[in-house]
């Protein structure tokens, strides 16, 4: 035995594991009266945030939940789903959020799959769940949320239990349980499958942790923060920032739905000084009308994930006085994993080589261990050319336990060590990674690879394009050309025509758009376009 091991063992002095449910409770002890979170007329301390999540981890207990069961959550941006990121871990149990746009079968499947015993339910989603409820071989006990700040004509009650009430059920002295190991699983996330039946993304506390922590890091995140809440809680936890924010005393406001004059009199209202959102929410914002807008008294810090954006985003959004950096990241790895870290000798380039550097992907958090571009078939990294396209691979701690009851998708994902992202990317010289697409939206013509990307950051530099989605159509000479949807800017009207001679004037001809088709976009809660949708049109 080495020496540094003999008699060194871990014991509950110097090894407790890692949990963010920890980060609530020093809130609580050091800033017991500060603002933790606001949602409309509803303020509640840190004090209040904790007393309300024992109650309610309490209650859970005492209708029989316990450690391994799930519990889910379909809520909006609500100070109900914020508590649930701890009341419900407390008790062991893990935290199933589930998208408030899915349908009664989705749901219904996620429910069974999960094996929840409880469903947290916002009323206003009544319709689809009450369809959902109707499709289960069990009985699950359902907890509604009653919000008056939503539709109340359309709050039809779903089930026998009321969260308020149901919270007051529960004791002040409950003591909550740490994680008997930090690989216990804390939630569950479903991806937005586009075929076939969704897969069911485990996280551990040690991911959820090091997560939070590794966010505050890389983001530059201060102490005293003014947290907007628009990337759902439901997504990937709120990218975990539900338990990075009261580990730096920050304040989160929530926002129910996305309304972009409500973003601007938040923002001014609470003094907001970060948010995330994909670029399409970043897209609404520098689009919206002047009337909606208000000026920033200071500077508001952005990430941007979900989509690649394209680089003109990142201009419109500094001209409003918000600092945009790209992040990177999936279900499967706790959210953002990668960021465009800026190196102070590009501040030379001119603006527009700057942006087009912000659109990448970039480099690697501090809390991942790897991150490569590799060529799937032999799990070589590719040259480091910005040329090269391989599919990104990524290795660390806040890489998912697996895919809940699906070992053979968990293997497949896991396959050589590393994860595999279904991205296709190029790694630059400097080691900054750009993706050129996913796997599946990769458009081959006549055998040579287009990315889609690229022929949206070129259309969306078009003064009439306000969003641009690109996809393959089939084609007798050439297998597929590439084909683009385009929603346009309001009152800048533009034709077919005008957008292919646009984009002819920078890519190469078997690269520009054989079809401009102008219409609204199928979008995902979280601002992705469904581009499964618009090959359907084929």
């Amino acid at each position: 035995m080495n020496h540094y091991d003999a008699n060194l063992d871990k014991n509950a002095a110097n090894y407790v594991p890692l949990t963010p449910l920890s980060f609530l409770e020093r809130a609580k002890d050091v800033y017991p009266n500060y603002e933790a979170i606001v949602y409309e007329d509803r303020k509640y301390t840190w004090n209040e945030v904790y007393k309300r999540a024992i109650k309610f981890a309490s209650a859970l207990e005492k209708i029989g939940i316990k450690k391994g069961d799930t519990v889910s959550f379909l809520a909006f941006n609500t100070p109900e789903i914020f508590e649930a990121h701890y009341s419900v871990p407390m008790t062991g149990a893990v935290l199933n959020t589930i998208n408030i746009r899915l349908d009664a079968n989705t749901i219904s499947y996620i429910l069974n799959h999960s094996d929840a015993k409880v469903l947290v339910v916002d009323r206003q989603l009544h319709i689809e769940v009450k369809k959902a409820l109707s499709k289960l071989d069990k009985k699950i006990i359902v907890i509604d949320i009653h919000d008056k700040f939503a539709d109340q004509s359309k709050l039809e009650k779903i089930g026998d239990l009321e969260y308020e009430k149901f919270l007051s059920t529960g004791d002040d002295s409950y003591v909550w349980k740490m994680p008997e190991d930090e690989w216990q699983a804390i939630s569950l996330s479903y991806t937005s499958g586009t075929t076939g039946n969704p897969k069911g993304v485990v996280y551990h506390h040690r991911g959820s942790y090091l997560m939070s922590t590794g966010s505050a890091v890389a983001w530059n995140m201060p102490n005293r923060l003014n947290f907007l809440t628009i990337v759902p809680m439901f997504h990937c936890n709120g990218w975990c920032y539900p338990w990075t924010v009261p580990m730096l005393n920050g304040r989160t406001i929530c926002l129910r739905n996305i309304d972009v004059k409500k973003i601007f009199e938040l923002i001014d209202k609470y003094d907001v000084t970060h948010f995330g959102g994909a670029p399409i929410v970043l897209n609404m914002i520098t689009g919206a009308p002047e009337s909606d807008r208000k000026k920033l008294k200071n500077k508001v810090h952005v990430l941007t994930a979900g989509a690649p954006p394209p680089s003109i985003i990142f201009k419109k959004m500094k001209e409003l006085g918000f600092e945009v950096m790209h992040v990177y990241g999936l279900t499967e790895t706790y959210g953002h994993v990668t960021q465009c870290a800026w190196n102070d000798d590009w501040n030379e380039f001119d603006e527009e080589k700057q942006n087009e550097i912000k659109a990448r992907q970039g480099v690697r958090y501090p809390n991942l261990e790897g991150a490569a571009i590799m060529d799937p078939e032999t799990m070589k990294e590719v040259p480091k050319d910005g040329k090269t396209i391989g599919e990104i691979m990524l290795r660390g701690n806040v890489v998912m336990k697996g895919y809940f009851k699906d070992k053979a998708a968990t293997d497949k994902a896991m396959a050589g060590g590393w994860f595999h992202s279904g991205d296709l990317a190029v790694m630059h010289p400097d080691g900054y990674v750009k993706i050129q697409d996913r796997s599946k939206d990769i458009i081959i013509s006549g055998g040579e690879n287009i990315s889609s990307i690229e022929i949206e950051n070129t259309l969306s530099k078009h003064p009439s394009v306000s969003i641009a989605a690109v996809v393959a159509k089939p084609d007798e000479k050439w297998g597929e050309v590439p084909c683009a949807f385009i929603e346009m800017v309001k009152d800048k009207p533009t034709t077919e025509k005008e957008l292919i001679s646009f984009c002819k004037e920078t890519l190469a001809g078997f690269k520009v758009p054989k079809q401009v088709v102008f219409c609204e976009l199928p979008k995902t809660s979280t601002g992705k376009i469904q581009k499964f949708e618009l090959r359907k049109k084929f």
